[in-house]
């Protein structure tokens, strides 16, 4: 592992492609010709620092490209690596057919465990010659979508805001400043309703027509595939829809009017949504340097193993969290190869979000710091992304005894109204899949046929939902515009609503028994991407989600706490 000093401190070298090629030929020649294993292993190794330093190269640029889209070199590097990226994959798809073809998979299956070569199957099989420059045209557009909500500026309040800064006043005790703020955020999706539709409506073609070349009926298949999902298919993932709507929404309606009567308004609009108490949220009490040095605290108290992980990650300054013009109005977790270093990226604005962060993006960052130490290769560092928000999602249920520091006498407030929106935000995280499903089944609906069936599904799945007669635009369903997942990974969103169900039975394995708990949990962080996704939860002691009656039994603990407050 190389020495890392801070993230500034690293020097970014351009990568050469011409090089990565001849590399890849190189090493592709030698697996074909390899008498024993060893020769193949030591292709494999060869590769692995290759591919690394590459990977890291492209991540630095990732970093600084997002944290100021204004930058014109990053800008430039990230257009470069994006345009010539997909040229390359030819190359190192050779090589992964060459050890699939090799006579020492059985070696190699018991050297690095099947998932390895299962998962180099799988990328095989989802790449094709046919989608080179259909998969640089989706990169310029994504990147066209990131840049144009990276550059929104909106007045208010006596200040400019970017997307992230006016999302705080949805959270304001005051009605009028929570209306005029979500005022101010539709318009400006809905003055740019003709790029976002365009790009939206491109992305959509280009993805079907992978699809199509790789022989399938529509993007779909290769949807899932690009997601790394071998143990379910759609009928799984509609089945779990339909317990949402039979479980979840209907307790959604109680919690909304039980919110309305909290905060004492006839009945909860879109705006008054993120206001859970009459008196105002619990906010944070510190700023980032604050709130940074409190998850030492907790991290430090937490496990042996989190203290060190919190530790690496300041003393490396591997953060970038204050908000600022320009930054690209997301947040993330990536990893640094050459330094089996996570980075953690956001946008703070001074909500419930910004400690969310510190444990959500930070819940991620652990896992990969701990799959980097404990798997050999980087292909098994990450798990399959429907295991993914586990981690992530888990920690944050792991801080609530913490919650004092970071919300001092406002404590449980936050618990409250953390638990609540974990609930909440199912219907819409379903809402977002079914919609993903029902464009790219029709690639040829129009903008309109799209925003007009988000306006079907949030009926569906929302039937709280209400603008108000002053937001017209959200109101023809144009909401889902903000979400950046839809645009750059589809099908990515159903995930988090999978990883909540295995959040919550986290949760109540903490509240029951701790160490268990733990010693589950450490196993997921530790297994990363070497097992499937059901094997995954097995080891981990983890329900599967899919089968009849899953997500009632990994709600109820969760719904009986909130139950309770409510009725009091």
């Amino acid at each position: 592992m190389n020495e890392l000093k801070t993230f500034n401190d690293l020097q970014y070298t351009r990568p050469d492609f011409e090089e990565m090629k001849a590399f890849y030929l190189d090493v592709n020649e030698r697996v074909k010709a390899a008498k024993t294993y060893d020769e193949v292993k030591a292709c494999i190794e060869e590769e692995e620092t290759f591919s690394s330093r590459f990977n890291t190269m492209a991540v630095i640029v990732q970093i600084r490209h997002t944290v100021d889209t204004s930058d014109e070199f990053y800008e430039k590097e990230d257009e470069y690596i994006n345009q010539n990226y997909p040229e390359l994959m030819p190359h190192v798809q050779a090589f992964n057919l060459a050890l699939l073809a090799s006579p020492f998979k059985a070696e190699i299956d018991k050297e690095y465990g099947e998932q390895f070569l299962k998962a180099v199957k799988l990328g095989a099989d989802s790449f094709s010659e046919k989608n080179i420059a259909l998969l640089q045209e989706e990169n310029e557009l994504t990147n066209r979508y990131q840049r144009l909500t990276a550059a929104c500026k909106i007045p208010f309040a006596g200040e400019e805001h970017n997307l992230y800064g006016i999302l705080k006043f949805f959270s304001d005790p005051d009605r009028e400043v929570r209306k005029e703020a979500a005022k101010r955020y539709a318009e400006f999706f809905e003055q740019n309703d003709a790029e976002l539709g365009e790009i939206f409506d491109r992305l959509v073609k280009i993805r079907h027509q992978m699809g199509v070349n790789m022989g399938f009926k529509n993007f779909i298949p290769l949807g899932y595939m690009q997601q790394g999902r071998m143990d379910y298919d759609e009928k799984d993932v509609a089945s779990f829809r339909q317990q949402v709507l039979e479980e979840i929404v209907p307790f959604c309606q109680e919690l909304y009017k039980a919110q309305a009567r909290r905060i004492g308004v006839d009945k909860i609009r879109f705006y008054d949504e993120q206001l859970i108490f009459s008196d105002g949220n619990a906010v944070p009490i510190g700023d980032s340097a604050y709130l940074v040095e409190q998850a030492r605290k907790m991290y430090r108290d937490m496990s042996e193993e989190t203290g060190e992980f919190i530790d690496f990650m300041i003393e490396h300054q591997l953060m970038d969290l204050d908000n600022k013009p320009n930054k690209a109005a997301t947040g993330y977790m990536t990893a640094l190869n050459d330094y089996k270093a996570p980075f953690v990226y956001s946008c703070f604005n001074g909500t419930t979000g910004d400690v969310d962060v510190l444990t959500h993006e930070m819940g991620h960052a652990f896992a990969g710091y701990m799959a980097m130490r404990h798997q050999p290769l980087q292909a098994l560092w990450s798990e399959p992304t429907d295991i993914a928000e586990i981690h992530s999602m888990s920690m944050e249920q792991f801080a609530y005894p913490y919650a004092e520091l970071f919300f001092g006498d406002k404590a449980d407030k936050y618990r409250f109204q953390h638990l609540q929106e974990a609930i909440t935000f199912v219907p819409f995280g379903v809402a977002v899949d079914e919609f993903q499903h029902i464009v790219y089944e029709n690639p040829d609906m129009t903008p309109e046929e799209r925003t007009a069936a988000w306006h079907d599904l949030e009926k569906k799945y929302m039937p709280w939902r209400d603008y108000g007669e002053e937001n017209d635009f959200f109101n023809r369903g144009g909401w889902w515009y903000h979400k950046l997942h839809i645009f750059h990974y589809p099908f990515y969103y159903i995930n988090y609503t999978l990883t909540t169900m295995g959040a919550l039975e986290f949760k109540k394995k903490y509240a029951t028994d701790k160490g268990a708990c733990w010693e589950d949990y450490m196993t997921l962080c530790k297994l990363g991407g070497s097992l499937g996704y059901l094997d995954t939860l097995k080891a981990a002691n983890l329900a599967n989600p899919f089968v009849e009656g899953g997500v009632k039994r990994a709600v109820e603990y969760a719904i009986k706490i909130l139950k309770d407050k409510i009725e009091d």
